[in-house]
């Protein structure tokens, strides 16, 4: 992990300390709230539905047991006992009072902690792969390129102000596990024939009202020059993009809209910043420097090859711990070693909610079978990522006595979903009851195991925090005078191995009543059931069919409701 320095430690506490100027200036009536909003905003205070909201940084996903120790007496101390974990790697805190929040940002700080960028028009905190430096397919460790991105971007002068909220995720695995063709900027890093380091850089990806799938705007830059590059795509964005409509204010509206003279521009600023800076003003990243970062990123103490084979496969394993074996653990690239998912989907709690007590229980099991460190996943769960093969059994032990050993990972009640209408004031529907609907139906592990790999995304409104339009299958919140309403859409996919090239989903028809819903879900499985070839997967069914006899499972379902 990376390791902040004297000058990082200073810099989140002066930040902590200037926010609390700002919130009794605010509180005293010195500072009006409309002045005060957009300082909040940079430090991630949002107000919601119901009280604000805190979202807080958590640099592509990486986090410390101390870190989400602290996470979980915040919970227990200023909000109500829980915490939300998003597809964007991060935390959110849904009912800390605004008066108590600057005490909440000192107790950040004091983990290196912050809610800088987590909000507000800017880069946004940067996200990757839940199995950076461990993954066995890495073809080169993400974390030192976003940890120097992350510094470069944080309170950068010139994009604090962008047109609209810009957000950046980087692979560097063969699979594409951070789904970069749905960011604003997707960077994937490899190696060109000569071995050489650099980046294949996607620009224009989003969801929202308007899905787009990023386009390439160059096959391969040097890792040198990627804070150039970057630096000339955002510039450009910034000094042609839309400020005068909110929901044509994404780079991918301008991308969508000027085509070739976009990257036209971008390759332009480009050279202009390498060629007419001789006064060194260009950021190129130096090798000092990436040394410097790089060398956070190394294994832990302790973490060597096992050459020796050290899981058993032993006969007489239960059945529950072999399906957590299948679902929960993963290869790894260190022999002897696995990462393993700690899965935050169960009855009888939202998609990606913790408790206080199960932050603590899993920071004690980081602590103990993983040098004490966490990922969250792109998919709102946590993955310990130095597991002894060894330990596993043990590490099931604890991890079904926390809860957390649901066998369910890439099923389909391992879904993703944002808060929804419970707490978001942008939202249109509820989330939350549609996932816990879906998941009281879905409840019988065989059947889920007969279904196999599905990514089910439920977002409450348009703006797809759930990621809807990358579902296999994808539940939208919509608004019908009045009332919550559901659009589902098919063979939506993120880019990974197991759903394709990226794509948005299809929907297939009028909206469905919140009740509806689970009973449209079960016939849409059901028809997959019924035309799938052996071993086929649910996306490959659905693509080889085609929408049109799952329209009619769907529209069939609304009338036998509705009689």
């Amino acid at each position: 992990m990376y390791a902040y320095t004297d000058f990082d430690r200073q810099f989140v506490h002066a930040r902590a300390a200037q926010f609390r100027d700002q919130l009794q200036r605010n509180l005293s009536g010195e500072l009006t709230d409309d002045d005060f909003r957009p300082l909040r905003l940079q430090n991630g205070w949002y107000v919601q539905r119901h009280a604000p909201m805190l979202r807080i940084a958590v640099p592509y996903g990486e986090l410390s047991a101390k870190q989400l120790r602290q996470l979980a007496v915040i919970a227990r101390e200023f909000d109500r006992g829980y915490g939300h974990f998003t597809t964007r790697q991060n935390l959110q805190f849904n009912w800390i009072p605004l008066p108590q929040s600057a005490d909440v940002m000192e107790r950040l700080a004091e983990v290196d902690m912050h809610g800088i960028q987590t909000s507000g028009n800017c880069i946004r905190n940067i996200t990757s792969d839940a199995l950076a430096g461990i993954a066995a397919d890495e073809i080169v460790d993400p974390r030192p390129y976003c940890e120097i991105l992350r510094q470069w971007s944080t309170l950068h002068p010139e994009f604090a102000f962008l047109p609209r909220k810009f957000k950046i995720a980087v692979s560097g695995a063969a699979e594409d596990r951070a789904a970069i063709a749905w960011h604003d900027i997707g960077l994937q890093l490899l190696k060109n024939a000569a071995g050489e380091i650099g980046f294949k850089v996607l620009v224009g990806g989003g969801m929202g009202r308007t899905p787009v799938i990023g386009s390439v705007a160059s096959e391969f830059v040097p890792w040198q020059q990627i804070l150039v590059y970057i630096e000339a795509i955002v510039r450009v964005y910034n000094r042609y993009g839309r400020r005068d409509n909110a929901y044509k204010a994404r780079i991918k509206i301008l991308v969508k809209a000027e085509g070739k003279k976009f990257f036209d521009a971008v390759a332009a600023e480009f050279r202009h910043i390498l060629q007419d800076d001789a006064d060194g003003g260009a950021h190129l990243i130096p090798q000092a420097e990436f040394d410097r970062v790089n060398a956070c990123f190394v294994r832990p103490a302790g973490v060597s090859p096992i050459a020796e084979k050290t899981q058993p496969d032993d006969l007489d394993r239960p059945q529950a711990f072999s399906r957590w074996l299948e679902r929960n653990v993963h290869a790894h690239q260190v022999p002897g070693y696995r990462a393993v998912t700690l899965s935050l989907k169960r009855p009888g709690q939202p998609p990606g909610d913790a408790t206080d007590a199960q932050m603590d229980l899993a920071a004690d099991l980081a602590d103990r079978y993983s040098h004490g460190e966490l990922r969250v996943t792109h998919d709102q769960n946590l993955l310990l990522p130095w597991v002894r093969e060894s330990d596993l059994r043990l590490l099931w032990q604890a991890a079904r006595d926390a809860s957390f050993a649901t066998p369910n990972i890439g099923l389909l009640t391992d879904m993703i979903a944002c808060p929804g209408g419970d707490f978001c004031a942008l939202a249109n529907a509820r989330s939350i009851p549609i996932a816990a609907a879906i998941t009281e139906r879905f409840d019988d592990l065989d059947a889920l195991y007969d279904i196999g790999d599905i990514d089910l995304h439920i977002s409450g409104c348009i703006n797809s925090c759930g990621h809807h339009h990358s579902g296999h299958i994808g539940v939208l919140g919509v608004d019908k005078d009045g009332s919550e309403w559901y659009q589902i859409s098919l063979a939506g996919s993120d880019g990974s191995t197991i759903s394709g090239a990226p794509i948005p989903g299809k929907v297939i028809g009028p909206s469905f009543a919140a009740e509806e819903v689970p009973d449209v879900i079960e016939a849409l499985i059901d028809t997959y059931r019924r035309e799938r070839s052996a071993g086929e997967r649910f996306i490959d069914t659905v693509r080889r069919v085609g929408p049109a006899s799952f329209k009619l499972a769907a529209d069939a379902q609304r009338h036998l409701t509705a009689a």
